[in-house]
């Protein structure tokens, strides 16, 4: 019987070849973690779009900003990857476009194709594009990548206004980076009030005062009819304002679509792997298919797909333990804390914020906190003397305490009365 190619190493004793798809933030930590803990176990290529290295997606906004430049948000620019030995594949040209699981092989768009023992997927997600007129019109982009960045740069030379649709994490924060790059925005958004998945209606209030007052309008409460367009001198159709449900028209020289991401696994289901909404992997950030795992915002763990960084870098580090061999971590997910990432704004929010007594029984109580001439509100909410939720806005240095506190469940009856006023010293041992 012929010997596979895993089979083959483990007899010579030769490194196994791991072959990375995705060179994001969630592949690259879990590459830190395995070269650290079996330096020498593989060969190890990494497939990516990008044509550069590694860099810190959360730190897209900043560069919006124009807080941060390109080359201060590098991970690893080449030369890292060359030090550690691995074969850098970056550009379009190398895009995965299947893998070929009974031979053992990674078909590439430019004809190649890689012989593997193990592979890490890590594809990421798509931004979602709303199905309205004029959505593939020129200047209607959306905000996940670098060059990304750069074509709004780029509009917010010489264009005026700009559109933001969605009042999420990402929208507010390219809202305020177009502001501060001149330009005119509004962000619409469906919901009566900005990020109402991750603040309750009071909180969000003061945020959208806060925006208000640095230039960003908003259109609450409203959908997005459609975008329209005239031609460019090239033919193609160039966006020129935006048309609410309600009718009104908004002057748009770039409309950004900010609503909501969806795991990328067109290979991994074009490959036979099982999905669901995202790559099925089990406690190890193991596929169906044993010789393949799945890290960062592609996959689905428990009924569970991702969008924050905390659980992907946990996730890097259960699947680096295990492609290294050592067999003792696995994944539980614990639900982050959201903050939003603009300069001069703190809001922290975590676990089951909105619950009520009115709603969800008596033995929920809520301690809150407001003083809304200094712009601080704080809520916590608390389940059989456990803290289960919070938000926190204007003052937000206790919330990873208070993270804490909820993620070991720690009975707070001994300090409930002064809990709202934070971290007492005597708590802090």
């Amino acid at each position: 019987m012929a010997q596979t190619n895993t089979e083959t190493n483990k007899t010579n004793s030769l490194p196994l070849k791991l072959v990375v798809i995705g060179n994001g933030m969630a592949s690259i930590r879990t590459l830190e973690e395995l070269l650290q803990a079996a330096p020498d176990a593989y060969k190890i290529t990494v497939i990516g779009r990008e044509p550069f290295g590694s860099y810190n997606r959360i730190m897209l906004s900043p560069m919006l900003a124009g807080e941060t430049t390109q080359e201060e948000i590098m991970i690893h620019d080449r030369p890292w990857y060359e030090e550690q030995g691995i074969e850098l594949l970056a550009g379009d040209e190398y895009e995965a476009l299947h893998i070929d699981r009974s031979n053992h092989q990674v078909q590439l768009r430019n004809g190649d194709k890689i012989n593997y023992d193990r592979i890490l997927i890590a594809t990421g997600a798509d931004p979602i594009r709303l199905p309205v007129p004029g959505a593939d019109a020129e200047g209607v982009l959306c905000f996940r990548g670098i060059r990304d960045v750069e074509a709004m740069l780029e509009r917010s030379r010489d264009g005026q206004h700009a559109v933001v649709i969605g009042a999420g994490l990402l929208g507010l924060e390219a809202a305020n980076g177009l502001v501060k790059r001149g330009m005119n925005v509004t962000v619409i958004h469906r919901a009566r009030y900005p990020l109402n998945r991750q603040l309750d209606k009071e909180a969000a209030q003061l945020l959208q005062r806060e925006l208000e007052s640095r230039g960003i309008e908003f259109r609450l409460g409203v959908n997005t009819h459609s975008i329209l367009t005239k031609p460019d001198d090239d033919g193609n159709q160039e966006v020129i304002s935006l048309k609410l449900d309600s009718g009104e028209i908004l002057p748009a020289d770039m409309v950004v679509m900010a609503t909501g991401i969806r795991p990328n696994i067109e290979l991994a289901h074009n490959s036979g792997i099982e999905c669901n909404h995202g790559i099925l992997v089990n406690d190890c950030l193991q596929s169906f298919d044993p010789a393949i795992y799945a890290v960062g915002e592609c996959v689905e763990h428990r009924a569970v797909t991702f969008g924050l960084v905390e659980p992907l870098f946990e996730q890097a580090r259960v699947c680096a333990n295990h492609l290294a061999s050592h067999g003792v971590a696995s994944y539980t997910y614990l639900k982050p804390a959201t903050r939003l990432k603009v300069s001069g704004i703190s809001l922290y929010s975590m676990g089951d914020y909105d619950l009520s007594p009115d709603k969800d029984g008596d033995d929920i109580e809520l301690l809150t906190l407001k003083d809304f001439s200094a712009g601080i509100y704080k809520k916590l909410v608390i389940k059989e003397n456990k803290l289960v939720g919070a938000v926190l806005y204007g003052d937000t240095v206790d919330g990873p305490w208070y993270h804490e506190l909820m993620r070991d469940e720690r009975d707070i009856s001994r300090f409930r009365d002064g809990l709202i006023f934070g971290q007492e010293p005597e708590d802090a041992a």
